[in-house]
């Protein structure tokens, strides 16, 4: 049996939010994934691992670029994600 698992969001929230988690992709051949580098240093060396791996189950791939790490992504790039992905992996290299 599992223990249960949370998911802190980093943005210095005051109060515990509660969101669920957005359902599991059936599969992954022939779904678009997006793949959200942070632009921290080496992140981009997980995302190309990444992105190999996922066009080998059949993923098709999408790479998007924050222009820092310093602050959320801007909204246009958050827009431009959520209509052409239909999952997202956004890398940390920390």
């Amino acid at each position: 049996m599992s223990s249960p698992r949370f998911v802190l969001d980093p943005t210095s929230e005051r109060q515990l939010a509660v969101r669920p988690r957005a359902p599991r992709l059936a599969s992954l051949d022939g779904r678009q994934v997006g793949l959200l580098d942070i632009s921290k240093a080496r992140g981009d060396v997980f995302l190309d691992r990444l992105e190999e791996r996922l066009r080998e189950r059949g993923a098709r791939v999408a790479r998007f670029k924050k222009p820092t790490f310093t602050k959320p992504a801007p909204v246009d790039l958050r827009h431009e994600i959520s209509t052409q992905c239909e999952a997202v992996v956004e890398a940390l290299a920390d």
